[in-house]
């Protein structure tokens, strides 16, 4: 069984016991460790039997999929992984390059939306490379703003490089009140449902121990980092949904889908 793994530090409490063999897979299981986009074409594509999968794109495919319960990358006010890092205001955005993470489709579409129904701006998108190791380069890059996620959008908010920062999640929930949720775990609906049951019960058990044993999950040498993420209650939602069965789930899941994939048709 192939399960795919978002190598962020926001994603380490689902996977640290795996890691450290306090938790393991079913027999003949590996992690396969990509960029959120990379998962998702790979979980489609059949290359993967379970994986977290972008929001969006687990809407569109979801006759192909099955949602696995209690799991999700998803918040409730501020997300902290997930922010558009910019020069000026969005009020002064209009006609102005922005720079697009190209390992997020959700977070795309989202700014893309908030930009269209609430700013009401109409930047210039570009996409880029927008991963914690490509900053020195994305900055050379003309810009005036930057979509980022996971260790990038960290990195950036602890170097204070740009002078606003608006956190997509907090955004989302200003404009309508609820949750918003950036990424489910999936297994394809072919897979084995028995070799599925096993490795979501891996996944869960290593949740639980990385929830419990945050001061633990030394994952990354930037040690200031790092601190300042432990130090966040929810580390990017791991903990938000933790209680929230599939039925809940699926119903946020449609309404956001109503928003944001009804915006990507029109």
């Amino acid at each position: 069984m192939r399960i795919g793994r978002i190598g962020y530090i926001n994603c380490a409490p689902v996977y640290g016991a795996i890691d450290r063999g306090v938790v393991a897979l079913p027999p003949g299981g590996e992690l396969v460790t990509g960029t959120p986009s990379e998962l998702n074409d790979l979980l489609v594509a059949g290359e993967l039997d379970v994986s977290v999968i972008s929001a969006i794109e687990y809407a569109r495919h979801a006759k192909d999929l099955v949602l696995l319960p209690e799991l999700a990358i998803s918040c409730d006010g501020p997300v902290r992984s997930v922010a558009l890092f910019s020069r000026r205001t969005v009020g002064q955005l209009d006609g102005r390059t922005v720079l697009l993470s190209a390992s997020s489709r959700t977070s795309v579409a989202l700014l893309e939306l908030l930009c269209r129904d609430v700013w009401k701006i109409k930047p210039r998108f570009a996409d880029a490379r927008a991963e914690a190791q490509d900053l020195d380069a994305l900055a050379a890059l003309p810009h005036e703003a930057v979509l980022v996620i996971g260790d990038a959008a960290l990195k950036l908010a602890a170097a204070r490089t740009y002078t606003h920062r608006y956190d997509l999640g907090e955004e989302w929930k200003r404009w309508t009140g609820l949750p918003f949720v950036f990424a489910v775990w999936a297994a394809l609906r072919v897979a084995s449902p028995a070799a599925v049951q096993r490795g979501h019960k891996a996944l869960l058990a290593s949740r639980a121990w990385g929830l419990a044993h945050l001061d633990d999950l030394e994952v990354r040498p930037l040690h200031e980092l790092h601190r300042a993420v432990i130090g966040v209650a929810r580390l990017v939602g791991v903990e938000e949904l933790h209680d929230v069965g599939v039925l809940q789930l699926g119903h946020r899941l449609h309404f956001q889908h109503e928003l944001v994939g009804g915006f990507l048709r029109g």
